[in-house]
């Protein structure tokens, strides 16, 4: 209780400038815990929810069965990007059908029906890979922030040191003596804004770190689901021209 008080008490007899200093790393704490505890929440949410859809959509092989249980996990990207992909899926089976309703059975027609059948999954596939891009941005969103913090706040803090010290100094100065008693103060508000600097620092970079990990594992995810859910598109397509 008595460590906490002094520090209290350093702060708050500290000059102008460390105490702007303190200030400004409390808000680099407060806005950067805030987004570890937000992406935290959304980042493990996303993962849970994708195993279960992955599991779910190999296990059902039914892609209307499938679309219904990917519009009940919202939080999951890969439900997400699966649902994208089965809409242009069904616009591409419905121009399908009309451009063949009345054809004959030539097989010049069959084959300009093959051609724009498997032309047309590079709709599917180009709105496959702009939701993934669009999911990578999402998750991404605010993380770095928590990098720049790293970056700065240690900065931050030692020029609140350089500048206690400056202060320390201009005290001996001034009162003619380099006893403990006046340096003391200026040194003391120097290492409190270092020590702030580093606490803020150090759980960013932590953080920065972990997230980048899992979202390189979750867009890792989306491609590989992406591949497979074209291999089954384009293996149905040739199927049903056979």
């Amino acid at each position: 209780m008595t460590e906490e008080i002094d520090i209290i008490h350093i702060v708050l007899s500290a000059g102008l400038m460390v105490q702007f200093v303190l200030l400004l790393l409390l808000f680099f704490s407060i806005t950067s815990w805030t987004i570890i505890l937000i992406k935290f929440r959304y980042i493990r949410k996303a993962l849970r929810e994708s195993a279960l859809f992955t599991d779910f959509f190999w296990k059902s092989r039914n892609l209307s069965d499938a679309f219904a249980k990917a519009k009940q996990l919202k939080s999951s990207p890969v439900a997400r990007i699966f649902r994208i992909g089965h809409l242009e899926l069904k616009k591409l089976s419905q121009s399908g059908a009309s451009g063949t309703s009345d054809r004959h059975d030539s097989s010049s027609e069959e084959t300009a029906s093959l051609s724009s059948r498997i032309a047309g999954t590079e709709n599917v596939k180009r709105a496959l890979r702009r939701a993934i891009n669009s999911e990578v941005t999402r998750m991404v969103e605010m993380v770095p922030f928590l990098a720049t913090t790293g970056n700065t706040t240690p900065f931050i803090g030692l020029f609140g040191t350089v500048w206690g010290i400056m202060h320390a100094f201009a005290g001996i100065g001034q009162k003619g003596s380099a006893s403990l008693a006046v340096v003391a103060p200026g040194i003391s508000e120097a290492l409190i804004a270092t020590a702030a600097g580093l606490a803020v620092a150090i759980p960013a970079v932590i953080a920065f770190n972990y997230f980048m990990h899992k979202i390189r594992i979750i867009e890792s995810e989306l491609q590989s689901f992406s591949a497979d859910f074209l291999n089954i598109i384009e293996g149905d397509i040739l199927r049903d021209e056979e």
